[in-house]
C-alpha cells in the first residue's frame, strides 16, 4: 500500500509518518512545502496550491492523507485560510481524480461548530467564529459534495479538538508553558471544561482509519476527542502534580481580560509583531469547547494513552527539567 500525506512536515504529520513506518508493506510519501526535519528520506517539495505538482507526485498512490492547513490564529492576510484550506482541497481532489484514487483522510477542526456550544456531535449545524472555522467548513463541502458525485470514494473527515504533545509549539504549549512558569493568570472561574486531543492517539486513530474503514463508501465525519473532558482549573491542576510546582491562583475577571487582549492585539498591529497574547485567544480560553466523540467510540477505536498520561508525557518532556 502507498499512503501519501500531503503537509506531513509538521507536528501531527512527523508523528504520523513515525507511526506508519512500523507497518511492513507500507510505501510512504510526505508531500510539503517545506522539508521535513525527521523524515527527508521521503519527502518531496511542493506546495498544495500547486496542481500540476501534485498530479505527478500522487502517481500510484492508494490512500492521500491530506493534513496541510494554514491554522495559527493569526494568519495574514486572512485570504491564506481559503487559498490553502480550500483551494488545497479542491487540487488534492482533481489530482487523485487524474491518478485514479478514491481514498481520501481529511484533518478538518472542531472550529467549524464554533465556540460555547452544547457539546456538538457531528450532526450538530455548523457556526464557525473565525476564518480558519469557515474555510475548514468550505474545505468539507468540498469534499462533500465530491462524494455525491462519486459515491464509490472513500473520503473521511476528522474533526479533531486542539491538539497537544511533546514538540508541540502551538496554544496548548503556550498555555501549558505559562502555567508552567509561574506566571499563569486565570481569566475567569476556570470552569469551563475543555475537549482536548493527544497527538499520539490522534495519529494512531488515523491508521486505525486506514486498516480498518478501506471499504467504506462516502463520506464519513468523526469527531476527535480524548475523553474524559477536563476544567480550566483541573488542567491547571494537573500540571502543579506533574511539575511538583506550586501554581499561583490570582484570577481576573473575563471583562478585564478582553480588554487586555485587544491591547495586545493594538500593540501587534502598530509594531507588525506577533504577540502571544491577544482577544481571540482570551475568548477561546474561557469558551467551553467541549464536543461529542461517541461516533470515534462506537467505531471500536480504543486510545493507548489516557489524557492525563498525554499530558503527563508533554509536561515531562517540554518542561520536566
Amino acid at each position: 500500500m502507498k499512503i501519501s500525506i500531503i503537509g506531513g512536515s509538521g507536528f501531527v504529520g512527523s508523528r504520523l509518518i513515525g507511526l506508519l513506518k512500523e507497518i511492513p508493506d507500507i510505501d510512504l510519501l510526505n508531500i510539503d512545502k517545506n522539508e521535513s526535519l525527521k523524515y527527508p528520506e521521503i519527502t518531496n517539495i511542493a506546495n498544495v496550491l500547486d496542481l500540476d505538482a501534485l498530479t505527478q507526485l500522487l502517481k500510484g498512490t492508494d490512500v492521500v492523507v491530506l493534513l496541510a492547513a494554514e491554522h495559527r490564529d493569526d494568519v495574514s492576510p486572512v485570504s491564506l485560510y481559503y487559498d490553502v484550506n480550500v483551494k488545497g482541497a479542491e487540487n488534492t481532489l482533481i489530482a487523485m481524480e487524474r491518478n485514479g484514487i478514491e481514498r481520501l483522510i481529511f484533518t478538518s477542526s472542531v472550529a467549524v461548530y464554533g465556540l460555547n456550544k452544547n457539546n456538538p456531535d457531528e450532526d450538530t449545524p455548523v457556526d464557525p467564529f473565525n476564518d480558519y472555522g469557515k474555510s475548514k467548513w468550505e474545505a468539507e463541502c468540498v469534499l462533500q459534495r465530491r462524494s455525491v458525485n462519486c459515491p464509490d470514494w472513500n473520503i473521511q473527515i476528522i474533526r479533531p479538538t486542539v491538539l497537544f504533545g511533546e514538540e508541540n509549539r502551538g496554544n496548548v504549549y503556550n498555555l501549558l508553558h505559562q502555567i508552567a512558569s509561574g506566571k499563569f493568570l486565570m481569566i475567569g472561574k476556570g470552569n469551563n471544561k475543555k475537549s482536548m486531543s493527544y497527538v499520539g492517539n490522534i495519529v494512531a486513530f488515523i491508521l486505525f482509519l486506514i486498516e480498518k474503514q478501506k471499504d467504506a463508501k462516502g463520506c464519513s465525519v468523526f469527531n476527535y476527542v480524548d475523553k474524559p473532558d477536563l476544567t480550566t482549573r483541573e488542567l491547571v491542576s494537573i500540571v502543579g502534580r506533574v511539575l511538583n510546582k506550586r501554581i499561583p491562583t490570582i484570577r481576573i475577571p473575563y471583562r478585564i481580560g478582553m480588554f487586555g487582549g485587544y491591547c495586545f492585539d493594538a500593540l501587534s498591529r502598530i509594531t507588525g509583531k506577533k504577540l502571544a497574547i491577544s482577544s481571540v485567544r482570551v475568548k477561546k480560553f474561557c469558551a467551553v469547547t467541549q464536543f461529542d466523540a461517541s461516533r470515534v467510540e462506537a467505531s471500536g477505536f480504543e486510545p493507548e494513552f489516557t489524557l492525563e498520561e498525554g499530558l503527563e508525557r508533554m509536561l515531562r518532556c517540554e518542561f520536566g527539567r
